[in-house]
């Protein structure tokens, strides 16, 4: 059974590193949580660096943006892994073509802007559909639709099997008190449908790579063992972490609150349902970070 702790504190001494989700964890898509504001502050305080790893869609200089629209402060955190720029890294090396049909809202049309890291790009086109040599989503066109309303469309690619880049594997997240529908759930609608889905998120290993480079750059040196991963996501975040060798820390009151029965800790029994359901068993467990 995984451990359960009330504050960071109380294992954070034993890591180097922390690799940290936002959404559920920081802050809940509209503003930030202050407690994990202070605890990773004063983590950062006492010698430990903080690597932020979303399954954002977005770049890293965008989701530095959001998270100071939403009230996180820099002193929060040293670098930014997001799951758009390994995506994109992917994309500009051409995995789905020169030609691609994308689905996102126009907020994510940065997406395309030119990657520099990237020796000779592909020079990617927006194209219809039906023109298309492979799919590029960030996410739904309306994160409250219903995803199957796109079935139709995702069958008629799968068909003429085109490959479909997943910028972001979450399948919901909670923006406040709304759920929304993710990237990650059409992608695995594309899946069932028969469709080969290109996944660079959590629980996948690109962004991983990617968090270990930024927290090289860093602060060189730091093994798998001395790195702590916390998130609220159990197919996502703490799947990951286990499938990398890497303790976490699972963040109860986030999109498994309702299962867990939190509020400020989460319900022995429902904590014990919810993940042997899931057959996943974090190191620790904590209701919010704090």
């Amino acid at each position: 059974m995984t451990e359960i702790i009330n504050h960071i504190a109380e294992i954070s001494d034993h890591y180097n590193a922390l690799f940290v989700d936002l959404w559920g964890c920081v802050h809940n898509g509209r503003h930030a949580l202050p407690e994990a504001v202070a605890a990773l502050e004063t983590y950062r305080q006492t010698g430990g660096t903080v690597i932020l790893v979303t399954n954002s869609p977005r770049t890293r200089h965008d989701v530095t943006k959001q998270l100071a629209y939403f009230g996180v402060p820099p002193s929060t955190w040293d670098s930014i892994a997001t799951s758009g720029d390994s995506a994109r890294a992917a994309m500009f090396r051409g995995v789905v073509g020169e030609k691609v049909w994308f689905i996102g809202t126009p907020e994510d049309a940065a997406f395309f802007k030119p990657l520099q890291i990237i020796a000779d790009p592909v020079q990617i086109t927006r194209v219809d559909p039906q023109d298309a040599q492979g799919i590029v989503c960030t996410g739904p066109l309306c994160p409250q639709a219903d995803p199957f309303l796109m079935e139709p469309d995702l069958k008629n690619a799968q068909e003429r099997g085109l490959k479909f880049l997943c910028a972001n594997p979450d399948i919901v997240v909670d923006r406040g008190s709304v759920r929304e529908w993710c990237a990650g759930a059409l992608a695995q609608i594309y899946s069932d449908l028969g469709g080969q889905s290109l996944y660079f998120g959590k629980p996948f290993a690109p962004i991983y790579d990617l968090a270990r480079r930024r927290l090289a750059s860093i602060r060189p040196n730091v093994s798998n063992r001395s790195i702590l991963a916390i998130g609220d996501g159990i197919s996502t975040d703490i799947l990951g972490a286990i499938n990398e060798g890497i303790d976490c820390l699972f963040v109860a009151g986030g999109l498994a609150a309702t299962e867990t029965k939190t509020v400020h800790q989460p319900d022995n029994e429902a904590l014990r349902f919810f993940l042997n359901k899931n057959q996943i068993t974090p190191t620790y467990t904590i209701g919010h970070l704090r």
